[in-house]
Protein backbone atom coordinates (compact mmCIF):
# COMPACT_ATOMS: atom_id res chain seq x y z
CA UNK A 1 0.00 0.00 0.00
CA UNK A 2 1.14 3.53 -0.73
CA UNK A 3 1.80 5.74 1.49
CA UNK A 4 2.87 9.54 2.10
CA UNK A 5 3.61 11.86 5.40
CA UNK A 6 2.13 15.40 4.88
CA UNK A 7 3.88 18.65 5.82
CA UNK A 8 3.53 22.52 4.71
CA UNK A 9 6.23 24.06 3.62
CA UNK A 10 7.79 27.15 4.99
CA UNK A 11 10.03 29.91 3.14
CA UNK A 12 12.44 31.67 5.78
CA UNK A 13 10.80 30.73 8.96
CA UNK A 14 7.76 32.46 7.97
CA UNK A 15 3.99 30.13 6.41
CA UNK A 16 3.49 30.54 2.70
CA UNK A 17 0.28 29.09 3.45
CA UNK A 18 -1.37 28.91 7.10
CA UNK A 19 0.84 28.30 10.07
CA UNK A 20 -1.07 24.87 11.55
CA UNK A 21 -1.00 24.61 15.67
CA UNK A 22 -2.41 21.70 17.63
CA UNK A 23 -2.50 20.57 21.71
CA UNK A 24 -1.75 17.06 21.65
CA UNK A 25 -1.77 16.71 25.31
CA UNK A 26 0.36 18.18 28.60
CA UNK A 27 3.40 17.04 30.26
CA UNK A 28 2.70 18.99 33.68
CA UNK A 29 2.93 23.04 32.81
CA UNK A 30 4.33 21.82 29.40
CA UNK A 31 2.06 21.99 26.70
CA UNK A 32 2.94 19.12 23.81
CA UNK A 33 2.69 21.48 20.88
CA UNK A 34 2.37 19.38 17.24
CA UNK A 35 3.13 22.91 14.69
CA UNK A 36 2.82 22.17 10.72
CA UNK A 37 3.15 18.35 11.47
CA UNK A 38 6.37 18.26 13.39
CA UNK A 39 6.98 15.53 16.60
CA UNK A 40 5.11 16.58 19.84
CA UNK A 41 7.64 19.29 21.44
CA UNK A 42 6.89 20.01 24.92
CA UNK A 43 6.84 23.80 25.66
CA UNK A 44 7.53 25.12 28.75
CA UNK A 45 5.34 28.91 29.60
CA UNK A 46 7.27 32.00 28.45
CA UNK A 47 9.22 29.55 25.80
CA UNK A 48 8.67 29.14 21.75
CA UNK A 49 8.60 26.18 19.25
CA UNK A 50 8.77 26.74 15.24
CA UNK A 51 7.46 30.70 16.07
CA UNK A 52 5.27 29.29 18.45
CA UNK A 53 5.01 31.10 22.44
CA UNK A 54 3.67 28.95 24.93
CA UNK A 55 1.86 32.18 27.18
CA UNK A 56 0.20 30.27 30.06
CA UNK A 57 -1.16 26.71 30.82
CA UNK A 58 -4.07 25.78 33.04
CA UNK A 59 -5.53 22.17 33.08
CA UNK A 60 -5.96 21.19 29.75
CA UNK A 61 -5.48 23.86 27.54
CA UNK A 62 -3.23 26.73 27.18
CA UNK A 63 -3.22 30.08 26.14
CA UNK A 64 -0.54 30.22 22.83
CA UNK A 65 0.85 33.34 20.75
CA UNK A 66 1.70 33.00 16.81
CA UNK A 67 0.91 34.82 14.02
CA UNK A 68 0.63 38.56 16.06
CA UNK A 69 -2.27 37.21 18.17
CA UNK A 70 -2.94 34.99 21.00
CA UNK A 71 -5.07 31.72 21.03
CA UNK A 72 -6.35 29.40 23.39
CA UNK A 73 -6.30 25.77 22.44
CA UNK A 74 -7.71 22.98 24.38
CA UNK A 75 -6.13 19.48 24.22
CA UNK A 76 -7.92 17.47 21.33
CA UNK A 77 -10.03 20.31 20.00
CA UNK A 78 -8.95 20.41 15.79
CA UNK A 79 -5.88 22.62 14.59
CA UNK A 80 -6.03 26.44 14.73
CA UNK A 81 -4.12 28.45 11.70
CA UNK A 82 -3.45 31.49 11.25
CA UNK A 83 -1.72 33.43 8.06
CA UNK A 84 -2.26 33.98 4.58
CA UNK A 85 -1.24 32.75 1.38
CA UNK A 86 1.04 34.18 -0.98
CA UNK A 87 -0.39 32.97 -4.59
CA UNK A 88 -3.98 31.10 -3.65
CA UNK A 89 -6.90 32.18 -1.38
CA UNK A 90 -6.98 30.42 1.58
CA UNK A 91 -8.80 26.91 1.76
CA UNK A 92 -7.82 26.36 -2.13
CA UNK A 93 -4.07 24.59 -1.93
CA UNK A 94 -1.67 22.51 -0.23
CA UNK A 95 1.58 21.76 -0.49
CA UNK A 96 3.12 18.58 0.78
CA UNK A 97 6.38 17.95 1.11
CA UNK A 98 8.17 14.74 1.19
CA UNK A 99 9.82 13.40 4.74
CA UNK A 100 12.12 10.55 5.39
CA UNK A 101 11.37 7.63 2.98
CA UNK A 102 9.34 9.24 1.02
CA UNK A 103 6.15 9.49 3.44
CA UNK A 104 3.47 11.94 4.58
CA UNK A 105 1.45 13.03 7.83
CA UNK A 106 -0.58 15.46 8.47
CA UNK A 107 -2.57 17.12 11.80
CA UNK A 108 -6.11 18.00 10.56
CA UNK A 109 -9.61 17.26 12.07
CA UNK A 110 -13.06 15.45 11.10
CA UNK A 111 -16.43 16.84 12.11
CA UNK A 112 -14.32 19.23 14.35
CA UNK A 113 -12.31 17.15 16.08
CA UNK A 114 -8.73 16.86 15.78
CA UNK A 115 -7.31 14.12 13.57
CA UNK A 116 -4.22 12.92 12.45
CA UNK A 117 -3.74 11.25 8.91
CA UNK A 118 -1.55 9.64 7.15
CA UNK A 119 -1.68 10.22 2.76
CA UNK A 120 -2.21 6.79 1.13
CA UNK A 121 -2.64 7.44 -2.57
CA UNK A 122 -3.85 3.68 -3.20
CA UNK A 123 -6.50 3.83 -0.62
CA UNK A 124 -10.08 4.57 -2.59
CA UNK A 125 -11.54 5.76 0.72
CA UNK A 126 -10.49 7.87 4.06
CA UNK A 127 -9.86 4.96 6.04
CA UNK A 128 -10.83 4.72 10.12
CA UNK A 129 -9.92 2.20 12.85
CA UNK A 130 -13.20 1.69 15.18
CA UNK A 131 -11.55 3.01 18.19
CA UNK A 132 -10.54 6.24 16.43
CA UNK A 133 -14.48 6.51 15.38
CA UNK A 134 -15.22 6.04 18.47
CA UNK A 135 -13.17 9.11 19.68
CA UNK A 136 -14.75 11.14 17.54
CA UNK A 137 -18.20 10.45 17.79
CA UNK A 138 -18.84 8.54 14.63
CA UNK A 139 -21.89 6.76 14.55
CA UNK A 140 -20.62 4.49 11.46
CA UNK A 141 -22.44 1.41 13.07
CA UNK A 142 -25.09 3.51 11.30
CA UNK A 143 -23.50 3.26 7.92
CA UNK A 144 -23.11 0.92 5.35
CA UNK A 145 -22.04 -2.41 5.90
CA UNK A 146 -19.19 -3.61 3.75
CA UNK A 147 -16.33 -6.08 3.38
CA UNK A 148 -12.71 -5.23 3.46
CA UNK A 149 -10.20 -7.42 2.65
CA UNK A 150 -7.39 -7.45 5.00
CA UNK A 151 -3.78 -9.27 5.52
CA UNK A 152 -5.61 -11.28 8.00
CA UNK A 153 -8.67 -12.31 5.36
CA UNK A 154 -12.10 -10.64 5.09
CA UNK A 155 -13.69 -8.62 7.57
CA UNK A 156 -16.58 -6.53 8.42
CA UNK A 157 -16.60 -2.74 8.36
CA UNK A 158 -18.90 -0.08 7.62
CA UNK A 159 -18.84 3.04 5.08
CA UNK A 160 -19.80 6.06 6.19
CA UNK A 161 -20.13 9.68 4.68
CA UNK A 162 -17.93 12.32 6.85
CA UNK A 163 -19.87 16.05 7.23
CA UNK A 164 -16.18 18.12 7.36
CA UNK A 165 -12.76 16.84 6.81
CA UNK A 166 -9.84 19.40 7.37
CA UNK A 167 -6.28 19.69 6.64
CA UNK A 168 -4.86 23.29 7.87
CA UNK A 169 -6.93 25.96 6.06
CA UNK A 170 -8.71 23.28 3.36
CA UNK A 171 -11.78 21.97 4.32
CA UNK A 172 -13.69 19.44 2.11
CA UNK A 173 -17.28 18.24 3.25
CA UNK A 174 -19.28 15.29 2.33
CA UNK A 175 -16.43 12.77 2.09
CA UNK A 176 -16.42 9.04 2.15
CA UNK A 177 -14.82 6.78 4.72
CA UNK A 178 -14.31 3.05 5.50
CA UNK A 179 -14.78 2.24 9.31
CA UNK A 180 -12.70 -1.00 9.63
CA UNK A 181 -12.78 -2.89 13.34
CA UNK A 182 -9.38 -3.39 13.24
CA UNK A 183 -6.70 -1.00 15.04
CA UNK A 184 -5.35 1.53 12.97
CA UNK A 185 -1.90 4.05 13.59
CA UNK A 186 -3.14 7.27 11.64
CA UNK A 187 -6.38 7.41 9.80
CA UNK A 188 -5.13 6.87 5.92
CA UNK A 189 -6.32 9.87 3.62
CA UNK A 190 -7.69 8.39 0.83
CA UNK A 191 -8.68 8.88 -2.42
CA UNK A 192 -12.54 10.54 -1.30
CA UNK A 193 -10.20 13.34 -0.31
CA UNK A 194 -7.34 13.38 -2.63
CA UNK A 195 -9.51 13.37 -5.81
CA UNK A 196 -11.11 16.44 -5.06
CA UNK A 197 -7.80 18.17 -5.59
CA UNK A 198 -5.76 18.43 -8.87
CA UNK A 199 -2.63 16.86 -7.88
CA UNK A 200 0.71 17.40 -9.29
CA UNK A 201 4.69 16.82 -8.36
CA UNK A 202 7.39 18.97 -7.96
CA UNK A 203 10.74 17.14 -6.68
CA UNK A 204 10.42 16.47 -3.39
CA UNK A 205 6.86 18.20 -3.24
CA UNK A 206 2.88 17.48 -3.91
CA UNK A 207 1.12 20.35 -4.67
CA UNK A 208 -2.70 19.86 -3.97
CA UNK A 209 -4.97 22.32 -5.63
CA UNK A 210 -8.55 22.61 -5.50
CA UNK A 211 -10.93 21.09 -8.09
CA UNK A 212 -14.00 23.03 -9.37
Amino acid sequence: MRTALLALSLLAGVPAWAQSVALQGMMGNRALLIVDGSAPKPVAPGDSHRGVKVVSTSGDQAVLEFGGRRQTLRVGEAPASVGGSGDAPSGQKIVLTAGTGGHFLAEGSINNRAAYFMVDTGATSIGIGAAEADRLGLDYKSGQPVRLGTANGVVGGWRVTLASVRIRDVEVRNVEAVVSPQSMSYILLGNSFLTRFQMRRENDQMVLERRY
